[in-house]
């Protein structure tokens, strides 16, 4: 075959490849699982449930979504499970910073380095919450009554960020506190409305429907500035009313949980890419917007490489706390 000819052949298949679609990226050709590290009710099934809620009515894909809670063992069901389920882009793991911290302090069957990072999509904020009729109104009267007795304070799960937040009051404070597990931020209301705990730490979303019956009420926010005003919660109070723990004597700045979705491992990354797309367009959404204010959240998007750095920078902190308290596994 001459030059001639071999330019001809060429040109003629550039010109064939220009006319033909390209290969489409990766889309869901049947139901997708989220799982919810978590009880119902809690920051991560909440979370789970309003992005389902927003792909649904926005139809953001043509497959329908099944919120799946697997909370058990302080949510490490959910991330064997998510192990388990390698390779597999209909499962959908949602979760917290618990996905790197826990394998740091329990003997659990999973490292985050087993599943896909996603995206981290808010970063939830935590109050001190006691009941509505608690004779202290500061969090510095609830410190001194706690250094006079013995207090219980719930949190959901065990050697959690709810557990890690509890050993930071005490050593801030200069108390002691019994620190009571739960399945859930949600299941930890119920008790402390019916008077089985003294306080807890639970997110806005978690206690949100407690403060607004009048069963329980936030002493303070472990934030370095007072939260946006929002609506009222009550007949006269928002989260913006509610003091920063350090304005009230609690030496205790930040303390922000994040709220992280994963896949499985060894997806691919047209798969991977399909779902981070994915959560880009929830949050571009009037109803995520809401969502953000309603639970009072910092609204932020973590992926790829920034997401690793945070992970990483995360680990360090947690580590510190753990070794103090003798949690670190060996």
């Amino acid at each position: 075959m001459g030059r001639t000819s071999i330019f001809m052949l060429s040109a003629a298949a550039t010109m064939l490849a220009g006319t033909m679609p390209a290969l489409s990226a990766w889309q869901p050709q049947k139901p997708i699982e989220f799982i919810a590290t978590a009880g119902p009710g809690g920051g991560t099934d909440n979370l789970a449930r309003a992005v389902q809620n927003i792909i649904t009515k926005h139809k953001l894909t043509e497959q329908p979504i099944v919120v799946v809670n697997k909370g058990g063992g302080s949510g490490a069901e959910g991330y064997v499970y998510g192990k388990a389920s390698a390779g597999d882009p209909y499962k959908v793991i949602f979760g917290t910073s618990n996905a790197w911290q826990q394998p740091l302090v329990s003997k659990v069957a999973f490292n985050y380095t087993d599943l896909t990072p996603i995206a981290a999509m808010a970063q939830d904020e935590f109050l001190l919450w006691v009941k509505q009729d608690a004779p202290y109104k500061t969090a510095g009267d609830y410190l001194k009554a706690a250094a006079s007795g013995e207090f219980k304070m719930g949190g959901a799960q065990s050697k959690d960020t709810d557990e890690v937040l509890t050993r930071m009051i005490e050593k801030a404070g200069k108390v002691k506190l019994t620190y009571i597990p739960f399945k859930s931020g949600a299941e930890t209301a119920v008790q402390l409305a019916g008077g089985h705990l003294d306080s807890h730490v639970n997110n806005p979303s978690e206690s949100l429907g407690q403060w607004r019956g009048g069963t329980q009420r936030p002493l303070c926010v472990f934030s370095p500035k007072r939260l946006p005003q929002g609506a009222k919660v009550t007949a006269t109070e928002g989260w913006g009313d509610v003091p920063t723990c350090v304005e009230q004597g609690l030496d205790i700045k930040r303390y922000e949980q994040p709220r992280t979705v994963w896949l499985p491992g060894k997806v691919t990354p047209d798969q991977a890419a399909f779902y981070v797309d994915l959560m880009k367009k929830v949050q571009a959404t009037p109803e995520w917007k809401d969502y953000i204010e309603k639970t009072s959240q910092v609204d932020t998007f973590l992926t790829g490489a920034e997401f690793d750095k945070f992970i990483k920078q995360d680990l360090e902190h947690v580590k510190q706390v753990a070794g103090e308290q003798g949690w670190l596994v060996k």
